[in-house]
């Protein structure tokens, strides 16, 4: 009797940790589902599309001695490689299903590229898109022009500053390129490709307006014809900057700071500068594409730096 009562109390004991075990060895999931968070804008929806994150090193890259860096991301709990976000801006007008920047697409890798799968998850289909907005042709920002081989937006119109398309789309000017500088000439050009042959492509000459609720400003400096997009519905305002700011934690306490990204950095900086000092003053959003996802908020000037709150989170409404 008493060998009867241990074997079931052994028995018990086995199953409870064969239980617990098995409820521990549950594998981690370790993926994000498509990136993407909804806010209006007076009438206007605005979506930001995650198209996936990069690490950079950027104590390699920013103006500062590396070591300054470092000690100012580990400041605000970040190390480097920066695991830094690309983002992507969906606006329907209501009449105009209008997307600025692509992300990366096949030419940055495997963390990034999740653009269309972001677009299909917020509700959308890639041949839903009227028109293109480009920044700049940095390739993590041209790269999902296409899906594969063919165009990913094929019923949409792509429009960048002519400053822009007419460095990046020239051959003679990469042939006077350093070397390093090749592949963002082919990335640009490839991408481009099929949006150009159609007919699709139509580049703009400065400041201009797009669609109603939407106009390019000029803010060159990153690149030879780098744009911002200022978007305007019922007295709101969102100013997309792209890249007049890549680390956050640092470029917003110091605005001088820039990137070995930059062609012209003094004329980048400039450009940042008026950029912020207009969003300040004016109490409109700005969005950039290397923010962490998804990369909204407001500044508030302080001196000669900024701070950022990001946008509040706010719930699906009809």
């Amino acid at each position: 009797m008493i060998t009867s009562k241990l074997k079931q109390t052994a028995l018990a004991a086995m199953l409870a940790l064969a239980a617990t075990a098995a409820h521990a060895a549950a594998p981690m999931a370790k993926t994000q589902a498509p990136g993407f968070q909804r806010m209006m804008l007076g009438a206007f929806e605005v979506t930001t599309l995650s198209d996936g994150t990069v690490d950079l090193p950027v104590d390699q890259l920013l103006s500062l001695k590396p070591q300054q860096t470092v000690k100012l991301l580990d400041k605000a709990h970040l190390a480097v490689p920066l695991e830094t976000s690309v983002n992507a801006y969906l606006i329907n007008t209501g009449s105009k299903l209008v997307l600025v920047d692509t992300g990366a697409g096949a030419l940055f890798g495997p963390t990034v590229g999740r653009l269309l799968a972001s677009l299909k998850a917020a509700g959308y289909e890639a041949g839903q898109v009227d028109e293109v907005l480009i920044t700049h042709f940095h390739g993590d920002h041209v790269g999902g022009l296409l899906d594969g081989a063919k165009a990913a937006f094929p019923n949409a119109t792509i429009r960048a500053d002519k400053r822009e398309s007419d460095f990046w789309l020239s051959q003679a000017n990469m042939d006077k390129a350093p070397p390093e500088m090749n592949n963002f000439f082919k990335g640009a050009m490839m991408a481009t490709k099929p949006y150009v042959d159609n007919g699709q492509f139509k580049p703009f000459d400065g400041d201009t307006e797009i669609v109603p609720g939407i106009r390019a400003t000029s803010a060159y400096g990153h690149t030879p014809g780098h744009t911002t997009y200022l978007v305007e519905s019922a007295g709101k305002q969102l100013l997309l900057v792209g890249d007049l700011i890549h680390v956050g934690a640092i470029q917003f306490n110091e605005p001088g700071v820039t990137i070995k990204f930059d062609s012209d950095p003094k004329t980048a900086a400039a450009a940042r500068a008026t950029a912020f000092q207009r969003a300040a003053k004016a109490g409109m959003l700005i969005g950039a594409t290397h923010l962490s996802f998804p990369g909204i908020g407001y500044l508030y000037s302080d001196g000669k730096s900024y701070r950022y709150a990001p946008v509040n989170y706010t719930r699906a409404r009809d």
